[in-house]
């Protein structure tokens, strides 16, 4: 059974960093996008960031130039760095990726969710 679990969540003052780590674990024949999501209490979640296998990334105009996103296949895993963070990035932070099983179709799967809290 494929699972992606996150860490790397907490709570940060305004201008800190915080790194998020997802890791896909299971029998996987291979992994194509990867991404991160977040959501925000009243609002829907909305793309942060997302990284094909050939490592092309694509970021929300809110993040552009504050977060990274990066992946190290041989590990399954994809991150996020998070620098210059602002009040408004807090949310709870989803995993997301495009996960081909042995003997399993592709399908999408989600993390449990990571809390960010950004404080003044």
């Amino acid at each position: 059974q494929v699972q992606l679990v996150e860490s790397g969540g907490g709570l940060v003052q305004a201008g800190g960093s915080l790194r998020l780590s997802c890791a896909a674990s299971g029998i996987i024949f291979s992994i194509n996008t990867m991404g991160w999501y977040r959501q925000a209490p009243g609002k829907q979640r909305e793309l942060v960031a997302s990284i094909t296998s050939g490592s092309i990334a694509n970021y929300a105009d809110s993040v552009k130039g504050r977060f990274t996103i990066s992946r190290d296949n041989a590990k399954n895993t994809v991150y996020l760095q998070m620098n210059s963070l602002k009040l408004e990035d807090t949310a709870v932070y989803y995993c997301n990726a495009f996960i081909l099983g042995i003997g399993v179709s592709m399908r999408e799967y989600w993390g449990q969710g990571t809390q960010v809290t950004v404080s003044s």
